[in-house]
This record gives C-alpha cells, sequence and structure tokens, in this order.
C-alpha cells in the first residue's frame, strides 16, 4: 500500500505550491492506469525492467516538478530546463551572501542526496507496485475493467471535485510533453535570436549623429532593485511608497525640475536582474540565460556604447559585483567600479553590502564631484532594496557618509535575519521599507548634487517575489525621467508620460526592450 500510495503522490502532485491540496490528489492519473496495462500485457521480466526506467522518470518528473516550485515562488514562472542552470548558480551565489561557504555546501549536499533519494526510493515502488500487478493479474485486471471507463466518463464530462482540477487526470503527461516542446523551442530560439540580434538600426550610425540633444549631460541610469509595480499599486504598500514619491515630486518642483514617468514591462519577475538591464540597454528581449550569453557575445550597440560613441565617459557602479564582470566591454563602460573599488568600508548589512545612499555618494566623490570633469553617463545598480532586507539603513545627511563606517551603529541595532519565517505581511513591510530607503536616497541626491545637466532616469528592473506581489501581478515596472532642462522634458512629453514620480495606474506602458530605440531616436536631433 505504501507504494502504491508513493506512485499515486508522484503521478498527482501539483507542481506549484499554492495548487497543493487535498482535491489535487482526488484524481485518477491517466499515466497510472496506461502502466497497470502494459504491466499486465508483458513478460515477467520486461516487466521488471519496465518498472525500473518509468521509476526513474517518474523520479525525474519529482523533481522536475519541486524545481518547478522554486521557481514560480521565487521568480513567477516553471523552471526551463533548457536555459535556467545558470540561475541555479545565481541562486547559490545569494545562499551564500547568507549562509557562507559551508551553507552553500551543506544545502548542495542536501539537494543531491534528496534527488538521489526520490529517484531510488520512486524505483523501488514502482518495482514493488508492478510486482503486485503481476502477481495478482485477475484483481488488476478488474480493478482496471472499473477504474478506465470511469476515467472515460470523467473526461468526457469534464467532472471536478476541486474547480479547475479535473478527476480525470492526465497532468503528468501533459507536464513531460509541455517540457519536450520546452527543449525544443528553446534550441531553436536560440539561433532565432541570434539573428535578431544583428539587426541593429544604430550599428552604423556616425557618432557626431548620436544624442545630440543631450551633449553636455550628465545621463545617470540608476536601476532600483525589486522596484515593481505593485510597490505603487497594491493597496497595502502603494499609500506609503506613493507618498515617498509625491513627496519626491514637490521637492523636485521645488528645486526646478520636472518629472515625467510611466511603467515598462520587464523581461523577468523575482530575480535575474540582469536579464532586465540587459533587455532595456539594448533594445532585445532578454528573458532567459540563452539569449543572455548570445547578447553579449555580440557588437549589439547599446545604449552606454551609444554614449561612449558619442564622447560620453562611461561608468557603472555596481555594489553587488564582487567578482570580475566580462560583460563590461559589451556594454560600453569605461570604468566599472564595483564592491571592492567604490570605497565601502562599512559593515555588511545583508545581502545588499552597498547601502544605496553611499553608492550615490560615490559617483558624486569619484565622477560628478570632480571640477571640469567631462560628459558623464553612469548607469548604478542599486542593492539595498535586494531580499532578504534584514536591515534597512537610515537616511544620512550627505557629509557624514565618508566611507562607511558610520553605517556601524546601524548595524549594531536589532537584525532581521529570519524575515521569511515571519510570515508574508512582515516580508512585505520590509520590502516596501527598502523601496521607500532607495527612493528617498535618490531625491536628496538630485536635491543636494542636482545641477542644469543632470538627466536622471530611475526604474525598477523586474517586480519582487510572488510572495510580495501575490499571483498574476505583472511585469510592469514604473520609470521617471527628471531633470532641469526645459527641452528634454519637452522631448519626454512626446511619449505621452506622466508628470511627477509617481505613474497612475493607467499610465503608459512600453515593453522594457522598446525603450532603447525611443531614447536614441528622441535625442538624436
Amino acid at each position: 500500500m505504501t507504494a502504491f500510495l508513493l506512485v499515486l503522490f508522484a503521478l498527482l502532485v501539483p507542481n506549484e505550491i499554492g495548487a497543493i491540496g487535498p482535491g489535487a490528489f482526488v484524481r485518477i492519473p491517466v499515466e497510472g492506469l496506461l502502466g497497470v496495462a502494459l504491466l499486465l500485457v508483458l513478460p515477467a521480466r520486461w516487466a521488471r525492467v519496465t518498472a525500473t526506467v518509468a521509476g526513474l522518470l517518474l523520479g525525474l518528473l519529482v523533481i522536475l516538478k519541486a524545481f518547478d516550485m522554486g521557481f514560480s515562488t521565487v521568480l513567477a514562472r516553471p523552471f526551463d530546463p533548457v536555459v535556467d542552470w545558470g540561475l541555479v548558480g545565481s541562486g547559490l551565489d545569494f545562499l551564500k551572501g547568507q549562509s557562507g561557504t559551508i551553507g552553500v555546501v551543506a544545502a548542495v549536499a542536501a539537494a543531491a542526496l534528496a534527488a538521489a533519494a526520490v529517484l531510488v526510493v520512486l524505483v523501488a515502488a514502482v518495482r514493488c507496485v508492478a510486482r503486485v500487478v503481476v502477481r495478482r493479474r485477475v484483481a488488476s485486471t478488474r480493478a482496471l475493467a472499473v477504474l478506465v471507463p470511469l476515467w472515460i466518463v470523467c473526461s468526457l464530462l469534464g467532472v471536478q471535485v476541486v474547480p479547475g482540477v479535473p478527476v480525470a487526470s492526465e497532468s503528468a503527461t501533459a507536464l513531460a510533453y509541455d517540457r519536450a516542446v520546452q527543449v525544443g523551442a528553446g534550441l531553436a530560439d536560440q539561433q532565432a535570436f541570434a539573428a535578431q540580434v544583428d539587426v541593429d538600426a544604430f550599428r552604423t550610425t556616425a557618432p557626431e549623429e548620436l544624442l545630440t540633444a543631450l551633449r553636455g549631460k550628465d545621463v545617470v541610469l540608476a536601476f532600483v532593485e525589486s522596484y515593481g509595480r505593485s510597490a505603487v499599486a497594491d493597496p497595502e504598500m502603494g499609500p506609503q511608497v506613493g507618498a515617498v514619491l509625491d513627496d519626491g515630486t514637490r521637492r523636485f518642483t521645488a528645486a526646478g525640475f520636472g518629472a515625467r514617468s510611466a511603467f515598462l514591462t520587464s523581461p523577468t519577475a523575482g530575480g535575474g536582474s540582469w536579464l532586465a538591464h540587459a533587455t532595456f540597454l539594448s533594445g532585445m528581449w532578454v528573458d532567459n540565460q540563452q539569449r543572455y550569453r548570445t547578447l553579449v557575445e555580440s557588437k549589439r550597440t547599446t545604449l552606454t556604447s551609444a554614449f561612449r560613441r558619442a564622447d560620453w565617459r562611461t561608468v557603472a557602479l555596481m555594489p553587488g559585483t564582487t567578482g570580475d564582470w566580462p560583460e563590461a566591454e559589451f556594454y560600453g563602460h569605461d570604468t566599472v567600479y564595483d564592491a571592492r573599488t567604490l570605497g565601502y568600508h562599512g559593515p555588511e548589512l545583508g545581502w545588499a553590502t552597498t547601502p544605496d545612499q553611499f553608492t550615490l555618494a560615490a559617483l558624486q566623490r569619484l565622477e560628478r564631484g570632480k571640477p571640469g570633469h567631462p560628459p558623464l553617463m553612469a548607469e548604478l545598480a542599486f542593492v539595498t532594496s535586494h531580499a532578504p532586507w534584514p536591515l534597512v539603513p537610515p537616511l544620512l545627511s550627505w557629509d557624514e557618509i565618508g566611507d562607511g563606517t558610520v553605517y556601524n551603529a546601524a548595524a549594531e541595532g536589532p537584525r532581521d535575519d529570519a524575515i521569511f519565517s515571519k510570515g508574508a505581511d512582515h516580508v512585505r513591510t520590509q520590502y516596501r521599507r527598502s523601496v521607500e530607503y532607495s527612493l528617498q536616497s535618490l531625491v536628496s541626491y538630485v536635491e543636494n548634487f542636482g545641477d542644469d545637466n543632470l538627466v536622471l532616469v530611475l526604474l525598477g528592473d523586474h517586480q519582487p517575489a510572488p510572495i510580495i506581489t501575490g499571483d498574476g501581478a505583472g511585469r510592469d515596472v514604473p520609470i521617471t525621467i527628471v531633470t532641469r532642462d526645459q527641452d528634454v522634458l519637452q522631448r519626454v512629453g512626446g511619449w505621452g508620460w506622466q508628470d511627477g514620480m509617481r505613474p497612475a495606474l493607467d499610465a503608459p506602458v512600453w515593453r522594457m526592450d522598446a525603450f532603447r530605440d525611443r531614447f536614441l531616436t528622441t535625442f538624436a536631433r
């Protein structure tokens, strides 16, 4: 009986955590019926071989479902067996930042042992079921004689004990088929995407014709980690984040700055920030690691490389980057300031070691604050709003920041390292507070260091994880352009974006890959 229940569980368990419930198991799996029928017609020796192979396949299917559960929980989509292996490495990097090398080794070992156990147990379970079927052919045949017609009737009538969950189940077959199709589509997509990357309207544009309407400006692109539509639209978070944005609009107006805002649809959600950055900067839809690798090996014009060709100094401030970043040459950065070179000597405040306000202070100290500096294009990747938000740093006066040791006092305060064990409401609160901090840092920076030559583009890279947004929240992120230059604002006015930092729910929505071409075209004349 135990073996039978294990096999039934493996066939019927959903691949999404939210779908797991008693109703998911009140089903008749067609795969089980077909398996029993096959065992009844095969010779005993072949039945044993078939049971072993079926057990291995069923074990792999359970492992695939486990991957799907993890990816759906974090990235709001199932696992792609062709292109998602690189994200596993990124997940281990995140775990290392929380638990250290020992924690990563322990997690990998536990996962490997669990996978091996699943395979061994299911092979044994299927073989046990096969022995019972072969030994009790008459009883097994009678059972099929009842269950097969019942399955057919339930299928024809669409019988459901739980809404949306048919009693006549073929979910295991459907999942396996969908992934087989996905593998073929992924392999074909690689060639198609490579051909699309080569179609670049700006590759041959003369440097003197690029970005002519922004000559002499410092253009700062600030990616705010996990700053999504939910931060401004969710009934619980929106009022507080919206108040920060409205206050920023008032303060910008008082300082002579105007702001225009809208939404972009990101190619990712919950994680994979580099996919969003690549999409925004290249004008290509980069929604998986395979496309990312193809893109960064190409000669595609990015926003950064366009500024570089037009004789801007191009820099990137990447506090989340702790090692070499070979993609910098593809993007067109003259200099990259990472966690090792930003000059931060403060304490670790979680995975996001460097507070966003320090990153902005470093931009001023290293580049914009230098007398007579050339026109600058800077890409900033903010990290304070990156999960898990154990401690949101305080907003400081700019002359206090120094080398970051001032944050030692904050690190000595209470930390929230077990945030995800305290429930979704607590997670949402910490996320909201971190986004508010990032936005307040940007507003304060413009107030204190903005001038007539500053053009700030701030945007989210993707929505946060479903534990914060809920299911079906979409992938839109806010984007805002801030400047004193009326000509810049008038040009952006042709886009139909809304006044202020806070986009209304009906604000224009573009796909993120549309921004590069629109931006380069708008400011080319």
